[in-house]
């Protein structure tokens, strides 16, 4: 999906986008930090893939974000899934150490490497990495 033009979000685009990234739970709806798309479009370039992300997770309500911390240690209490500002992604055709070393790459965010679970989660935070 094109979602950028000549300096400039497709106010059509990324609208579609923040239905896609909702919280499928619920059916809420958060507006997605382009930041956030922009490090998961320029990983997935650096990936050299024609394969489609599988997302995990996008923006996840207060209540979700609740209600998985009470299933895993691995959900943060303050999510930036709550912010709309993360996802967590998967390729069929890449690894977790490919798809992160791509975002790495970025140098624009949080990268979390969940080997066990095969996702990557890709923010828009602070730079850092961690091993989930």
């Amino acid at each position: 999906m094109i979602y950028w033009i000549d300096g400039k979000y497709i106010k059509d685009s990324i609208k579609e986008i923040n239905y896609f990234m909702r919280d499928w739970r619920n059916d809420q709806i958060k507006s997605i930090d382009p930041r956030t798309i922009d490090i998961m479009a320029a990983s997935h370039n650096l990936l050299d893939v024609n394969e489609p992300y599988m997302m995990l997770s996008g923006y996840r309500s207060p209540q979700t974000n609740a209600m998985l911390r009470r299933r895993s240690r691995g959900v943060a209490k303050n999510s930036l899934h709550m912010r709309g500002q993360a996802a967590d992604l998967r390729l069929a055709s890449r690894s977790v150490n490919q798809m992160a070393k791509a975002a790495l790459a970025c140098q624009a965010g949080g990268v979390g490497k969940y080997r066990r679970s095969n996702f990557v989660h890709m923010d828009c935070g602070v730079v850092r990495s961690w091993n989930g």
